[in-house]
């Protein structure tokens, strides 16, 4: 990634700084960095996911909503996200809020400029909030969906289920374990029933999230 600006910036001044800015941007570690622009595909894939998890949430009666791309989720002081689609449950959030402070699910759909953030920084960065049951990257090019969710006292390895294609390949089955068990027993609890309604929601995707 390259930064836009040197100029470093807390969540709080990030913010207010970007909502007077054309484009889109994220912070990472103080930094901000602009996010480039998208293929019709990419847009087409954005947009069948909010679908799929409106559609999971409605037809369920969930006390849940969902975004497409546009919210920010704080990551702490210096890092804030603009996934391509998330999920929060409970009270619904003013029409003023430009983030979501608890979030169940965040969606990120790969795009090669972004690829690797999402893969790697974004995983570790979004399972720090308390809140967050699933993880899903979609990648449009393998016609799959990687899913990391929360699994006891750490998070569990990425289930790969296919979309659309039966050839598709299923090669990304990689960990990522948290060094501190301890925190993330806390986060597990805390996390509680907001998981289980995460889980109704993502049996609405073609193949349900994180089962082959």
């Amino acid at each position: 990634m390259t930064a836009l600006t040197k100029l470093r910036m807390n969540v709080d001044e990030f913010l207010a700084w970007a909502v007077d800015q054309p484009g889109r941007y994220e912070l990472f570690r103080g930094e901000v960095y602009a996010m480039s622009p998208e293929t019709a595909g990419h847009a087409d894939t954005k947009a069948a996911v909010y679908n799929a998890l409106l559609a999971g949430i409605r037809a369920r009666h969930l006390s849940c909503h969902v975004f497409p791309d546009g919210m920010t989720v704080r990551i702490d002081e210096t890092t804030a996200y603009e996934p391509d689609a998330l999920v929060y449950c409970g009270e619904k959030l003013s029409p003023s809020a430009i983030e979501v402070p608890e979030p169940v699910i965040v969606v990120e759909v790969l795009f090669p400029s972004s690829r690797q953030v999402d893969l790697a920084i974004k995983l570790a960065g979004y399972f720090l909030l308390p809140s967050l049951a699933h993880y899903l990257i979609v990648d449009p090019t393998r016609s799959l969906i990687l899913h990391h969710s929360r699994s006891g006292d750490a998070i569990s390895p990425a289930s790969s289920p296919r979309v659309r294609s039966p050839s598709t390949r299923r090669g990304w089955n990689w960990p990522w374990r948290t060094s501190r068990p301890a925190e993330l027993s806390e986060i597990a609890r805390r996390a509680g029933a907001r998981r289980a309604q995460a889980e109704k929601i993502c049996e609405n995707f073609t193949v349900p999230c994180g089962r082959s």
